[in-house]
């Protein structure tokens, strides 16, 4: 007959001082929904379709959904292996830039804007840099000094949306139409600040991986 005294300690020592849950793996899939959703809104500014604008919305729940539980889980976990508060950060930049793509589709429905190529130009930027970030919340655990390129290029990617975004209101406020402009201009806006949000993941990836490596 076993000794029932090592399962008991085990289990005291469990409830004591509980697993810490996989961060590095929450963080890697909280950047991929938000790879999915920027690729989602570069298929409808790419191609216009509405069906494509209302996989974005849907896809924003399921973020909502993934956020929710992660938070959840950092809120009860006894102890992270980095900085709780960056573990914090990350997740909600990288779900506000799953926000903004839905607020993107939302306020063009709305307008009645259509997708053109400065939206075009600005989403496929978006695109690169909220790849660059997932590569680099994946190579944390294994080589987090590697990380640090990534989170270069998720910053450099929003540079060029910055860029962008001033050559689209140049081009904008061309002519008579000012409804026009200013619907438009609301549009490129929401997307400037996707671009900005992505850049606020970026650092703190950076953060991370400065602490850790």
């Amino acid at each position: 007959m076993s000794d029932p005294k090592p399962n008991l300690l085990k289990r005291l020592v469990i409830r004591v001082f509980p697993r810490s849950p996989d961060f590095f793996s929450l963080l890697e899939e909280q950047a991929g929904m938000m790879v999915h959703s920027v690729r989602l809104l570069l298929d409808f500014m790419e191609t216009g379709d509405a069906a494509a604008a209302e996989l974005v919305k849907v896809d924003e729940h399921e973020a909502d959904k993934l956020k929710a539980r992660n938070l959840r889980i950092l809120n009860e976990a006894f102890s992270t292996p980095f900085d709780r508060e960056d573990i914090y950060r990350a997740i909600t930049h990288l779900d506000h830039v799953v926000n903004y793509c839905k607020t993107t589709v939302n306020e063009m429905d709305l307008l009645q804007v259509r997708p053109d190529a400065h939206t075009l130009a600005m989403v496929q930027r978006l695109e690169e840099g909220a790849e660059a970030i997932r590569q680099g919340f994946e190579k944390l655990r294994r080589d987090p000094a590697a990380a640090r390129e990534n989170a270069d290029a998720g910053r450099k990617a929003e540079r060029r949306m910055e860029k962008l975004y001033r050559i689209a209101l140049a081009d904008l406020f061309q002519g008579e139409d000012y409804l026009g402009m200013f619907k438009r201009r609301e549009i490129y806006r929401h997307l400037s600040n996707a671009g900005d949000r992505l850049a606020r993941a970026a650092n703190t990836l950076h953060d991370i991986v400065v602490k850790i490596s």
